[in-house]
């Protein structure tokens, strides 16, 4: 670093204060140390602090009311000063509330030191991130010539916002959540973040988290030996391990079970598991990246998903525009899906009338991206022209049987199978009362494999 940063280590116990600092300056930090909440305000006063490494509690206590008064202080007079909170793993919701207060972070005693510094490169890397004054941002060809954009389309000024902050966000290693509804390139995103981190030398495995049932979650994710189970014959890798070293995307994380919550947010706060099946322990060098299209705020709500492994998981939030909301995008996206259409399917020539794209601006896309992108290749395949309009659309889509009918299946590209199958088992439920015989009956499934189906997508009969 050209400028050596100023870490304020805030803990009442000497041996801590001089084991940080140890560690701060020989990562090339300047640490100061201060024992009581009232000789850090301070220290903060002396020096320019560039992050703050504070204990939750400073005297017998143990309800970390201390720490949260100091973090407040510490926010009223330096509100963008990036703290990062150490806790006990017991005290999970006390992180939690921290979190909620301002802090950037938290680790859990006791740390490894890589997990520390990990934990203080990120938190520095994003306040950098957000000092960034709006009147900078640069436009889509300014983007284009700093990071790697490929497979995205779009210069909506609303999506160029939220394109340059997944550019600036993927410099550092914090863990990110893609939010947005169906179809709308979570999966994209997640890529460029990839592509243009640190890790971009690294594997990139993508994970359906809604496709894995809970009985197999651990051996999905953390990998077995042979014998560890039944039809464990040998051993297998699991997705973390094949992620090392780079990124893991988790789609469809609103839909884990609760007790593969807890599974998952001990492995991103320790930075270790264990294969099933084996005791050695494994340490964790993966950047995580998640996406879901659930309000997983209201998930929390309702008690259906963890509040300390959503503040874990989303050190930095983005949501997606639907099309809907950004309307002027849709003829770049469509020219763009037609000339991947034209090539794979070797239709050169073929190109989008204007009747062709004003109808398309106004057309309702439940499906999004992945719906216009199915539609224009649909369009393509069931025409002979080489100049699509309007009429050529709107005869593909009188093609789909019962449009418009209360039970008619969704859009194409508004839902994938699994979600499809979702909906179908809850319909079944619904409409036999929560008969599970019968339901089971009415889906051509066995109770058993209607059970393993209620397990895999949480569903409470």
């Amino acid at each position: 670093m050209s400028e050596r940063q100023t870490v304020l280590i805030i803990d009442d116990d000497d041996s801590i204060i001089a084991s940080l600092s140890l560690l701060m300056r020989r990562a090339g930090y300047i640490p100061i140390g201060a024992a009581t909440p009232e000789d850090a305000l301070v220290q903060l006063d002396r020096h320019d602090v560039s992050l703050i490494l504070q204990d939750m509690n400073f005297s017998r206590a143990t309800s970390g009311e201390e720490g949260l008064a100091l973090l407040k202080q510490v926010k009223e007079r330096h509100a963008a000063l990036p703290v990062v909170l150490i806790t006990a793993w017991g005290s999970i919701e006390l992180a939690v509330a921290g979190m909620k207060a301002g802090a950037a972070d938290f680790v859990t005693k006791p740390w490894n030191n890589e997990q520390m510094l990990q934990a203080v490169g990120t938190a520095l890397g994003l306040a950098a991130t957000r000092r960034a004054p709006p009147s900078q941002r640069p436009t889509r060809a300014e983007l284009e010539g700093r990071y790697d954009l490929s497979g995205v389309v779009g210069e909506d000024a609303r999506f160029l916002e939220i394109l340059e902050l997944v550019c600036r966000v993927s410099r550092t290693d914090a863990s990110v959540l893609i939010t947005g509804d169906s179809g709308t390139g979570k999966e994209v995103i997640a890529s460029v973040i990839h592509r243009n981190s640190r890790r971009a030398r690294g594997p990139f495995v993508k994970v359906n988290l809604g496709g894995i049932s809970t009985t197999l979650f651990e051996s999905e994710m953390f990998g077995h030996v042979r014998g560890a189970f039944t039809d464990a014959r040998s051993d297998r890798e699991g997705r973390f391990a094949c992620a090392e070293g780079g990124t893991i995307f988790l789609d469809e994380i609103g839909e884990l079970d609760p007790r593969c919550q807890v599974k998952l947010l001990r492995v991103l706060q320790d930075r270790t598991y264990e294969v099933l099946g084996s005791s050695a322990t494994r340490h964790l060098d993966v950047r995580v990246i998640t996406a879901t299209n659930r309000d997983l705020r209201a998930a929390v709500d309702a008690g259906e998903f963890r509040e300390d492994l959503l503040y874990r998981l989303n050190l930095i939030s983005i949501h997606l525009p639907s099309l809907a909301e950004r309307r002027g995008d849709i003829p770049l996206l469509a020219r763009h899906f037609l000339a991947q259409a034209t090539s794979a399917y070797d239709r050169p020539g073929v190109a989008l009338g204007e009747s062709a794209l004003d109808w398309l601006r106004t057309r309702d896309l439940p499906g999004n991206i992945r719906q216009l992108k199915h539609l224009i290749e649909r369009t393509l395949l069931l025409s002979e022209d080489a100049m699509l309009e309007a009429n050529h659309f709107r005869r593909v889509l009188e093609m789909d049987p019962s449009e418009g009918e209360d039970d008619a299946l969704p859009p194409v590209g508004s839902m994938t199978v699994s979600e499809v199958e979702k909906a179908m088992i809850q319909k079944s439920l619904d409409h036999h009362r929560g008969n599970l015989t019968r339901a089971a009956e009415s889906l051509g499934l066995s109770r058993t494999a209607l059970y393993r189906r209620l397990e895999k997508y949480g569903i409470k009969p």
